[in-house]
């Protein structure tokens, strides 16, 4: 049985896992594997909609929104990496799994980075979209745990937490229901939103002192 990492003779058959990939470079490294998650999950719900008579959706979505909840974590803690470099707090990744929280240390991170009132605007403009998804996310898997919120970011990974308590979308009776349209169309936003931040300090702020 041939190996699964193994070449093809035709190139245009292989996926190269490192050609995108620098050695020394370890917070561009997130950004291309954020962009690979974002870009997967926006391809899969796009190719449910060229053609879902076999109802593939109902399936694939727990990849879908895996996939796009996972670039939101990698987009946020490169960005919160980036800023804690320029800042000079010796901190670099931060927060678990929760989006929520994470978001929050990046705006406080760019609030205490930033000067300029026009920049902060503009910082809240290109996450307004984000913040409303989360928003509506959490309305829908944060639950109570002994009195603490708990965020049951897993909700797409598992059918239930760790305490095998299902989830919010088996424990109702109504439909659960996700439009891929709308979701094609958010989410390339919140991607392209999300790397331009992150490419704007990285880029024109840290390895542009590095020049």
């Amino acid at each position: 049985m041939k190996g699964v990492f193994s070449d093809n003779i035709d190139i245009d058959k292989n996926a190269y896992i490192n050609w995108r990939i620098e050695r020394h470079n370890p917070i561009k490294n997130m950004l291309t594997i954020a962009d690979g998650f974002m870009e997967s999950s926006i391809m899969l719900a796009e190719q449910a909609l060229k053609d879902n008579r076999d109802k593939k959706a109902d399936i694939i979505i727990y990849p879908i929104l895996f996939s796009a909840n996972h670039a939101i974590e990698l987009y946020l803690k490169a960005i919160g990496w980036t800023i804690n470099i320029l800042l000079e707090n010796d901190k670099r990744v931060e927060g678990g799994h929760d989006i929520q929280q994470i978001l929050n240390v990046v705006k406080s991170r760019v609030n205490e980075f930033e000067i300029d009132k026009d920049r902060k605007k503009a910082f809240k403009e290109l996450i307004n979209n984000l913040e409303n998804y989360i928003k509506e996310l959490f309305l829908k898997i944060e639950t109570k745990d002994d009195g603490k919120n708990k965020d049951n970011m897993d909700f797409s990974r598992y059918p239930f937490d760790t305490k095998y308590v299902s989830h919010f979308y088996i424990e109702t009776f109504d439909n659960v229901v996700v439009d891929l349209e709308n979701f094609v169309e958010r989410f390339k936003e919140i991607g392209q939103n999300l790397n331009q931040i992150a490419s704007h300090y990285l880029y024109d702020f840290l390895l542009a002192e590095n020049e």
